[in-house]
């Protein structure tokens, strides 16, 4: 393994404390708009946005810097429809049998159920996988520490980066979702953990009208 040197932090410049809290509460301002959409228009998106998004993604903290991560991005329309069948076919069996009825319960002012249209109409669908393990340059099989924490970190920054570039996006998980690693090739080591659709929302897309916690029902300070 490499012994990396240690540097100065490069970027790091100390902000005023009203620096600190414009910047934070612009942030709230606009991550605080990010909404789940489950109708999206078919209309293309900007492939660099992508990019960007994933490069983003990619900053994300992970255990003794391992990067246990994959992207699969899929704008293929034949790819789209065989994800879209293969999950529905999970996703039916999760509905007719694997769901308890509270878990139905919990859905069910959602809407939503086994058919799930947007796999083949947004333009972009973002497979993410955990890697258990990786290779070494020499071949030599190393652990990775974390994946899941990791893989979980670099999501959230993808979904947040998606929402500041202009786009929405739906968290997918039909479960198994093992029929991802033989669809778009990867090997078994890699774990499915997310299918991300992304892309603009139709022009009739509608969402719940939910609230979120405040911030003293999930929050305790300790002073």
């Amino acid at each position: 393994m490499t012994n990396y040197p240690f540097i100065p932090h490069p970027t790091w410049k100390e902000l005023s404390p009203d620096e600190m809290r414009r910047r934070s509460a612009e942030f709230f301002d606009a991550i605080n708009q990010r909404r789940t959409v489950r109708e999206f228009s078919d209309r293309p998106v900007p492939e660099d946005v992508i990019e960007n998004a994933l490069r983003a993604a990619g900053t994300a903290p992970s255990g003794a810097n391992l990067q246990p991560w994959h992207f699969s991005v899929v704008t293929n329309a034949d790819i789209k429809q065989q994800i879209r069948v293969a999950a529905e076919v999970e996703e039916k069996e999760f509905y007719e049998h694997r769901a308890s009825p509270e878990w139905l319960a919990a859905l069910e002012p959602l809407g939503t159920d086994s058919n799930k249209p947007f796999l083949e109409t947004a333009p972009c669908l973002i497979a993410v996988f955990l890697q258990k393990y990786g290779r070494l340059p020499d071949g030599r099989k190393v652990k990775h520490y974390y994946p899941v924490e990791s893989t979980g970190l670099a999501s959230g920054i993808l979904i947040t980066a998606l929402h500041v570039a202009g786009l929405v996006c739906l968290t997918h998980t039909p479960s198994p979702m093992k029929f991802l690693n033989n669809i778009l090739d990867r090997p078994v080591s890699d774990r499915p953990f997310l299918l991300l659709v992304a892309g603009y929302p139709a022009d009739n897309a509608t969402v719940p009208d939910i609230s979120r916690k405040e911030l003293d029902a999930f929050v305790s300070f300790h002073d």
